[in-house]
């Protein structure tokens, strides 16, 4: 039987950075990525017309239909699981997100095994250029080879 408990460093460490996730969606545009080795995906998240629930106490985050972040408990003492429509990711705590930033906006870098995820806040609604700027933000903390995550520098 699996023993799940939520030990205090990754309480700190995880609960600090679902705090970091919310004040992304204190902006009016975010846009999330995913890229992996087959390519590319990006959506688009109008703060306003989605709903943005910060749920304190389970140390969760909602965000219309589509995005979940939650701090959850695991063998490991503690896991954060981000939740984009089809996209799941578990991040276990340090060396597996970065924090970036750009003249378009700020965002935060998560990675699981070869496929990486940016949620990026951005100042103005990206209108042109889009996949560019996102894989430019992305290019700061992972490094891209033939279709193959090569590099990833994470933040702390």
């Amino acid at each position: 039987m699996a023993v799940s408990n939520l030990d205090m460093h990754a309480l700190f460490v995880l609960g600090d950075l679902r705090a970091k996730l919310v004040k992304q969606f204190q902006s009016r545009f975010v846009y999330i990525t995913e890229q992996t080795p087959e390519g590319i995906y990006i959506a688009e998240i109008d703060t306003e017309a989605a709903m943005v629930v910060d749920d304190k106490p389970r140390l969760e985050l909602k965000v219309g239909d589509h995005f979940r972040a939650a701090v959850l408990p695991s063998r490991e003492g503690g896991k954060f699981e981000l939740k984009f429509r089809d996209i799941k990711l578990t991040v276990y705590g340090l060396g597996d997100y970065a924090f970036v930033s750009s003249a378009e906006g700020q965002g935060i870098v998560f990675k699981e095994g070869h496929s990486v995820m940016l949620v990026f806040a951005a100042n103005e609604q990206l209108r042109e250029g889009l996949t560019k700027t996102l894989k430019a933000v992305t290019g700061k903390a992972a490094k891209w080879r033939k279709g193959e995550l090569v590099t990833f520098k994470a933040s702390e």
